[in-house]
């Protein structure tokens, strides 16, 4: 959770304006808030405008005292040697590297270009770091039928509790058929669904809405999981939410991770 007492008044005006004008969501917010906070303990570090000699405790430099005048100091350097730590201090991957400096760039520009705070950007020439180029990870016809079955059946694996197995499939098959991001189906609400029309409105990157069209098996698993979803007892900000925890919340990103994951794992065996 953001505390804007914990910031510099600069950049809650940049969190503010990424939110109404860029239209960021609030996942977004909270990364832009992470990212250029941490930024600025390095800076406040390596200006040695504080008491902390060790940088494994840059988290406990506190930067809402921080003004303009330092910020116009910075220079596209002092954005290497930031990168240059995080890798070193945190093994980060190119990356994370790259939205760190995708962060910095779009802060900068706002404070420079957008609202003149400052009169030169010093991140208007970063480059992003190489990408180390993967191929993409996918699933045959026959692993997606596998792991299908095996999502349908956890009466014949040995993992965990199987209470949740109709919520499981559910998940499988939406992820299966229909291409979404992990964003996308765990902020899924029961309004979003229209079983007259087949379709799901989910909200995707840069918080936008699209529509997706749902198949046979889709509507099917979505019906039986729809009709064994716990009611009573779901907090009232999550009591919309599609996809429940044990905890009657909305799922988080990570369980559905583990849940996938366990199941291509039953499926391989």
């Amino acid at each position: 959770m953001i505390d804007p007492l914990d910031n510099p008044v600069f950049l809650n005006d940049f969190l503010d304006y990424s939110s109404s004008i860029l239209n960021k969501s609030q996942n977004s917010i909270k990364e832009y808030n992470y990212d250029i906070a941490h930024f600025l303990k390095f800076i406040k570090f390596r200006f040695r405008m504080t008491n902390v000699k060790d940088k494994t405790e840059l988290k406990t430099i506190e930067i809402n005292d921080m003004d303009l005048q330092t910020i116009e100091k910075i220079t596209l350097e002092d954005i290497h040697a930031f990168l240059a730590y995080l890798k070193d201090t945190y093994n980060s991957k190119p990356a994370t590297l790259a939205r760190k400096a995708s962060t910095i760039r779009i802060f900068f520009h706002y404070l420079c270009n957008k609202t003149k705070k400052i009169s030169t950007n010093p991140a208007q020439d970063l480059e992003n770091p190489k990408q180390e180029k993967r191929l993409p990870k996918y699933l045959s016809l026959e692993q997606s039928k596998q792991l299908l079955e095996t999502a349908s059946h956890p009466q014949e694996t040995s993992h965990g509790n199987h209470d949740n197995s109709i919520r499981n499939y559910a998940i499988i098959t939406l992820f299966l058929n229909c291409g979404m991001r992990l964003s996308e189906l765990v902020g899924i609400n029961i309004k979003d669904i229209s079983f007259e029309d087949n379709k799901l409105n989910v909200i995707g990157k840069g918080n936008k809405e699209r529509t997706i069209y749902l198949n046979e098996a889709c509507v099917k698993a979505l019906k039986v999981y729809l009709s064994v979803r716990p009611h009573d007892g779901v907090k009232g900000t999550d009591r919309d939410a599609l996809f429940l925890s044990e905890q009657k919340k909305r799922i988080s990103n990570r369980t559905i991770q583990y849940i996938v994951k366990e199941e291509l794992r039953l499926a391989r065996n």
